[in-house]
């Protein structure tokens, strides 16, 4: 799927653009056993009228839609009107929904268009993508191999096409083991940056709402439609750069927390040392940030108090 900029210079220069893209997508998902990505989805004349709809605007004023037009997708333990709420359990399915959660809704008044709501690992308590009983999604690279999770659909609808953003859920990893394995990026946001009102919680201190996207430009741009302080979320905070400063341009020199070697822990792998050694060499080097080493054995215990 092209990136966002791409996209929209197809919608201004080309009036059928958008729904050729739209039309294209629910294409490949009828022809194609997409089933294991997705719980629900958009029915296409919903989206269709989205369209048509979107397609009032006229080029001068998608300034004021600056997701005019994306296709995205949403993990099934996010609320979206009209479609139940499953967090992969038949049993526990709620709805329809009445409303939108508010990420949700404010992705669609920038012109974001939906196309359903995806696969995860039951209640989001998985990181392998497989503990669904809607179907194990595998990565794109080779059906054999595990897709990640809990945000298993969601990373596999971004790496296979099928939309050009999507929302998880991150609470211990789920909004980026996914996507590592998919190879696509996975944002985790400062812990209230993005409200998660309407998401079923796994652990409510912890969650955060996550991004997917093929590039880091494209998770920037959600990033900044999507943030925001939400007065009803009690876990939700006025960002720290609220006066408008942008949020993912680099400041000239930074200070990034590295592992002391002692605590790095790569289980036998022989590939990812030098190539966590090679991400540091760029960090230090080309970026010219600061190296603080740290003990990571307090943060390894208590992850371990939720996982063993």
């Amino acid at each position: 799927m092209p990136d966002i900029t791409t996209l929209h210079n197809l919608y201004t220069n080309d009036s059928n653009g958008l729904l050729t893209t739209i039309t294209a997508i629910y294409d490949r998902i009828e022809g194609k056993d997409f089933n294991p990505v997705w719980i629900s989805i958009i029915p296409r004349e919903n989206a269709i009228a989205r369209v048509k709809q979107l397609s009032l605007i006229t080029i001068e004023e998608r300034v004021q839609f600056p997701l005019y037009g994306i296709p995205f997708a949403v993990k099934d333990n996010i609320d979206v009107a009209t479609l139940p709420t499953t967090a992969g359990c038949p049993a526990f399915a709620c709805g329809p929904v009445a409303e939108n959660a508010p990420l949700v809704e404010k992705l669609e008044q920038a012109g974001a268009i939906l196309i359903g709501k995806t696969n995860m690992d039951q209640f989001a308590t998985g990181l392998v993508g497989t503990r669904s009983p809607y179907g194990a999604c595998a990565s794109v690279f080779n059906t054999n191999y595990i897709s990640g999770g809990s945000s298993s659909g969601s990373a596999v609808a971004v790496a296979s096409g099928l939309v050009t953003f999507s929302l998880g859920t991150d609470t211990a990893g789920s909004g980026r083991i996914p996507a590592m394995f998919n190879n696509i990026i996975g944002l985790k946001p400062t812990r209230g940056l993005l409200s998660a009102r309407g998401v079923v919680p796994a652990c409510r201190s912890l969650d955060c709402v996550s991004i997917f996207a093929e590039t880091a430009s494209d998770a920037a741009i959600i990033l900044s439609v999507a943030r925001g302080f939400d007065e009803f979320d009690p876990y939700s905070r006025i960002p720290s750069d609220s006066s408008g400063a942008s949020p993912w341009i680099i400041a000239p020199t930074f200070r990034i927390g590295i592992p002391t070697l002692t605590t790095r822990e790569f289980f036998g792998d022989v590939h990812n040392p030098v190539l966590f050694q090679k991400a540091i060499n760029v960090i230090s080097h080309d970026l010219n940030g600061e190296l603080i080493e740290f003990d990571l054995t307090p943060f390894l215990n208590v992850a371990s108090l939720l996982y063993k």
